[in-house]
C-alpha cells in the first residue's frame, strides 16, 4: 500500500536507511511523508468519512441497548463478530490470552457516545464484587444498565444460553446494582444484560 501511494505521488521520501544499516537479506527502511496540504486535506476527509460511518453503526447498537431491544443488539454483535473479529481476537482462554478482555474492550468502546448522558464505568466495585460495565444516567428518571461478559465454558455450560444465565446469576449474587440503588435509582429502572461469547458467536440476554 505504501509503495502504491509513493508511486502515485501521494507520499514523498524524507530519508532512506543507509546500506551499512541494512541487515543481510532485508529491505531498506524509508521515512515517508504526505506531499502537501491538498493531499493532507484529502486524507483527513477520507478518515472523517470512515469514522462517520462507524459512528452510525455504533449508534445502532446504542439505540438497541437503550431500548432494551436484545434482538437488535444480537443482530449487530453477531454481524460484527462474523465479519470483523479474528480467531486471534476471540481465541480460547489460556494463560497468555483472555478473549473476555477483548469483548469487554470492544463493547466498552461502543459506549463512548453515551458519555454525555451517562457515567460509563468499567471494572469498579459494587456490592460484593466488580461489575464489567455500568451505565449510570446523569439525568434523574432515566434507566441504568449493568453489563456482564462471559466466555462460554464447555466444562460448566452446555450452550450460550447457559452462559447468559451464569452472567445474570453473577450480577444478582454479587449485587452489582448496590451502587445504583444507593444513589436512589429504583430497581425497576436498572436493566441487566448478560453477554455470552464463543469464538465469533455472541448471545445477549
Amino acid at each position: 500500500m505504501w509503495s502504491l501511494l509513493l508511486a502515485s505521488g501521494y507520499l514523498k521520501v524524507l530519508s532512506r536507511q543507509s546500506y551499512q544499516e541494512i541487515p543481510d537479506g532485508a529491505e531498506p527502511l524509508y521515512e515517508l511523508a504526505i506531499t502537501n496540504r491538498e493531499v493532507a486535506s484529502m486524507f483527513r476527509g477520507m478518515v472523517r468519512d470512515w469514522f462517520s460511518s462507524s459512528e452510525q453503526e455504533y449508534n445502532r447498537f446504542i439505540q438497541a441497548l437503550l431500548l432494551c431491544d436484545t434482538d437488535a443488539m444480537n443482530d449487530y454483535m453477531n454481524d460484527v463478530a462474523l465479519n470483523l473479529f479474528s480467531y486471534f481476537d476471540t481465541g480460547r482462554p489460556s494463560k497468555k490470552e483472555n478473549p473476555e478482555i477483548f469483548y469487554h474492550a470492544f463493547v466498552l468502546d461502543l459506549m463512548v457516545d453515551l458519555q454525555k448522558d451517562y457515567v460509563v464505568t468499567s471494572n469498579r466495585e459494587s456490592g460484593f464484587g466488580r461489575y464489567d460495565v455500568m451505565l449510570e444516567p446523569r439525568e434523574k428518571g432515566k434507566n441504568a444498565y449493568i453489563l456482564e461478559f462471559k466466555v462460554f465454558n464447555a466444562r460448566r455450560e452446555q450452550s450460550l444460553e447457559d452462559t447468559v444465565r451464569a452472567a445474570h446469576a453473577q450480577i444478582e449474587e454479587k449485587q452489582y446494582e448496590a451502587l445504583l440503588t444507593a444513589k436512589g435509582i429504583p430497581a425497576e429502572h436498572i436493566y441487566k444484560y448478560g453477554f455470552a461469547f464463543e469464538g465469533k458467536k455472541v448471545l445477549i440476554g
